[in-house]
């Protein structure tokens, strides 16, 4: 696979990847075409050597592993993880506004989002909806309505003379979507536009197999109809939504898909680490020592695998941007396309160490791939990843790494053609 193969891949995965759920379904079927085996937490696992497995949780994380020939005790798991969500904009339950003759859906601020650029972008809508069919069974699909069905319009600068100088955003009242216009005056919502109403419509239109009776709830992300793309003077850099985890776990997954059968390889992406990864289908969840636990016990011998194993931990760097490079360290300003970033903080807020870092700057020769380092300046507060949650649930050993990106948390956020490819390299020899 060469770099514009891997690049227009990347694309295509987050084009179909709105939502963590359709991450995880996207995921799955890279996996089914791989030859990996589904297996389902409730049932009784019966693990071969040298098969692959994949099983997941809340439909919106997944843990995917090649069970190695060789022993766990001795060789341990070789583990990358990633996150499947994205800041966004959630529907709330009862969403329903109508002002002015004009239909809008009231939603929550998922994550820590930057605001100012969802205005004025054709929006879409996608998620999971549970309903209850014809049958009377409660079931589940996924939805994704693909074309523009809303936008929050900007005010006119003539309403807000200090738009331009400051500009902050009441995320109660300024960013409900509109969807439409209402043919007949009302102030307010009637049966005719129940959210709940319109949505079951749309699904007995669009997939009539479902038989659906009801629509009980819903998980639903608005996102942005712009596909991903290459751009730049020279092809640079990828522009696109969700590079913020995507990027990472579509990475690890096609290194996995590599992978060998002698040692134990795993990759899992979770869900929730946007908002502080603490719920079941989270990194702070049993998800990952469970799986882990089946595989070699517990004990004595949970204890030997885990110090024999390393987790890196993928999740996208701040790179050093031109106009704001101040708020930079001088010393460690990552740059785009010059390859994967360690991220290093001595309060860990990241997980590395010495060790780990050691470990991954040698590998980055082997595999003939540049590394970068990354420190918070020494002023400012640090974010955090799943690193650190994982090595203290679990113990083991874990280092932080992500590729240099621009406008993080941005409804399109700007990474470059090459890093995400230089970190696919580096943790094909990682599983090796």
């Amino acid at each position: 696979m060469n770099n514009t193969e891997f690049n227009q891949g990347l694309m295509n995965f987050i084009q179909a990847s709105p939502t963590p759920f359709h991450a995880v379904n996207s995921m799955v079927e890279l996996l089914d075409a791989a030859g990996f085996n589904c297996l389902r937490e409730a049932d009784a696992w019966q693990l071969e050597a040298g098969k692959k497995y994949y099983v997941t949780r809340n439909a919106s994380s997944i843990i995917a592993f090649v069970h190695g020939q060789q022993s766990l005790n001795e060789t341990g798991v070789r583990m990358v993880g990633a996150h499947t969500d994205s800041p966004c904009l959630k529907v709330k339950p009862q969403p329903e506004l109508v002002k002015q003759m004009y239909f809008s859906l009231g939603v929550e601020v998922y994550g820590g989002a930057l605001l100012n650029p969802w205005f004025d972008r054709d929006l879409s809508l996608a998620g999971r909806v549970n309903y209850l069919n014809n049958k009377g069974e409660v079931a589940q699909t996924l939805v994704n309505f693909e074309m523009p069905v809303a936008t929050i319009p900007s005010l006119a600068i003539h309403f807000d003379r200090e738009a331009n100088n400051s500009h902050s955003i009441n995320a109660q009242k300024d960013l409900p979507p509109v969807l439409m216009r209402l043919p007949n005056k009302t102030d307010k919502p009637t049966t005719d536009y129940s959210w709940r109403e319109i949505l079951l419509q749309w699904l007995r239109t669009h997939d009539e197999k479902l038989e659906v009776h009801e629509v009980l709830d819903y998980e639903l992300s608005f996102y942005d109809c712009q596909p991903p793309a290459i751009i730049g003077l020279h092809q640079d850099f990828i522009a696109s939504a969700r590079l913020d985890n995507l990027l990472s776990c579509y990475t690890g997954m096609m290194a996995l898909l590599k992978a060998g059968d002698q040692a134990t390889s795993l990759l899992i992406c979770s869900d929730h680490e946007e908002v502080g990864s603490l719920s079941s289908a989270g990194a702070q969840g049993s998800f990952l020592k469970s799986v882990l636990e089946r595989m070699v016990g517990v004990g004595e011998n949970f204890s030997r695998m885990i110090d024999q194993s390393m987790l890196v931990s993928a999740d996208n760097a701040h790179g050093a941007h031109p106009n704001f490079a101040d708020k930079h360290d001088d010393n460690h300003g990552p740059i785009i396309n010059q390859g994967p970033v360690i991220k290093v903080n001595s309060n860990q807020r990241y997980a590395s160490n010495s060790e780990t870092s050691a470990l991954f700057r040698q590998l980055c020769k082997k595999a003939d791939v540049p590394v970068q380092s990354f420190v918070v300046r020494s002023d400012m507060a640090c974010g955090s990843t799943i690193g650190p949650i994982t090595a203290s649930g679990t113990g083991v050993k874990t280092l932080d790494v992500g590729v240099p990106t621009f406008a993080m948390h941005s409804i399109r956020e700007l990474a470059g053609t090459w890093d995400a490819f230089y970190l696919y390299r580096v943790l094909k020899e990682f599983y090796q």
